[in-house]
């Protein structure tokens, strides 16, 4: 872009933001942050939307009535709404310039600032929380997973966290037929929340208990109190973890070997050494 290239500066105040377009102009939205763009299903294939490297870049093929689309920054979950309209261009109009959108949200901070905490939620070490982490991660992790995308609340500090591919599961419901897979994880200071989704490998209903689960964990909730048959729609459910000063690899309980295998025992107690023990 040029550098003397006129920029439009809005300000986001928790008021939807007026972006209008005009037919088969490329419009360019700066935000400088990692944000994913919720469209209504009205729009169609009118406006072709791509974000890349803290830019959207919005083109409309036709006109389209006044739509609000929303902007989820992907790290804290806040959302910014954008009032969008596409008109054709007028004789002698010159393009409209690029959008940046600045923020006075805490929750939306610029990138490498240090954002103050909100007024009900203590950010500084040492200072209780008026709300449980546990609570806080569960109920973000809940919102990502089950809640229409403007529905998210923000939440001041909690990133996503890569998941460890292929973590093995088989000893976190020993007891029950359940299928279990990590499946998305964030973490809020010295707490990770991981949601694990739970599957029904059986023909019965299963009653699903906190008790039964095996690990070091500071919480766990279910998104449903039971699970259906397999094959039917109650047959899933998810699990949210929560644990301390680790992620969930290294809160899971160690498989056990078989018992009945002298496999992995050492020489003596492999031929019967260990009896004088008794």
């Amino acid at each position: 872009m040029p550098s003397g290239h006129a920029i439009e500066i809005l300000r986001w105040e928790r008021l939807p933001l007026a972006v209008p377009l005009v037919v088969g102009q490329e419009r360019v939205v700066f935000i400088d942050r990692n944000v994913r763009v919720g469209l209504p299903a009205s729009l169609g294939g009118r406006l072709r939307v791509q974000s890349a490297g803290g830019a959207i870049y919005l083109r409309a093929s036709e006109p389209i009535a006044p739509t609000r689309l929303q902007l989820q920054d992907v790290e804290s979950g806040a959302i910014i709404l954008l009032d969008i309209g596409a008109e054709y261009a007028k004789d002698g109009e010159t393009p409209l310039e690029p959008v940046r959108i600045v923020s006075t949200d805490t929750a939306i901070p610029r990138e490498g600032a240090t954002a103050a905490p909100g007024p009900t939620e203590a950010a500084q070490p040492g200072v209780r929380r008026q709300t449980p982490v546990p609570v806080i991660l569960t109920r973000y992790a809940a919102q990502n997973l089950y809640a229409p995308l403007r529905t998210v609340e923000p939440a001041l500090g909690i990133g996503r966290v890569n998941l460890r591919r292929n973590l093995a599961l088989d000893a976190l419901l020993p007891t029950l037929p359940v299928r279990a897979r990590a499946i998305a994880a964030w973490r809020l200071e010295d707490q990770w929340v991981t949601a694990v989704r739970l599957t029904n490998a059986s023909s019965r209903w299963i009653d699903l208990d906190p008790r039964a689960l095996q690990g070091d964990f500071v919480a766990a909730t279910f998104q449903h109190p039971n699970l259906g048959p397999a094959g039917d729609s109650t047959d899933t459910t998810v699990v949210y973890l929560v644990t301390r000063g680790r992620g969930l690899a290294g809160a899971l309980l160690p498989e056990l070997s078989p018992i009945d295998s002298g496999a992995n025992l050492p020489p003596a107690a492999a031929a019967g050494g260990a009896s004088d023990a008794r």
